[in-house]
């Protein structure tokens, strides 16, 4: 297990970026892949984008491909999600997790996810 924490969330117009971090615990992290789950008010918990252990592959959700990115630091334990032209549809909770699964065709399910940070809050207002 590892312990996750994300920070970088907060109140951005539509068509803004954002960065969120989430740092992790530990010496194991760069044995993990790591993605990024969003949740928004009365919805379920969304896939967004995940990168392999390496950072050699990177999968994205639908619905943020060309917008999103994400990246990651194995030195410094630390994973990112980059959010460029922002709509208001984006607004939700945003989690960071880890996962000890090598299937690439696994990291757009929340189940694949063994640790969960607390989340974080982005709003978009429009």
């Amino acid at each position: 297990q590892v312990q996750l924490v994300e920070s970088g969330g907060g109140l951005v117009q539509a068509g803004g970026s954002l960065r969120l971090s989430c740092a992790a615990s530990g010496r194991t992290f760069s044995t993990y892949a790591m993605g990024w789950f969003r949740q928004a008010l009365e919805k379920e918990r969304e896939f967004v984008v995940a990168i392999t252990k390496s950072g050699s592959s990177i999968f994205s959700g639908d619905s943020v491909k060309g917008r999103f990115t994400i990246s990651r630091d194995n030195a410094k334990n630390t994973v990112y999600l980059q959010m460029t032209s922002l709509k208001p549809e984006d607004t939700a909770v945003y989690y960071c997790a880890a996962s000890s699964s090598s299937s690439y065709g696994a990291f757009r399910y929340a189940a694949e996810y063994h640790s969960w940070g607390q989340g974080t809050q982005v709003t978009v207002s429009s």
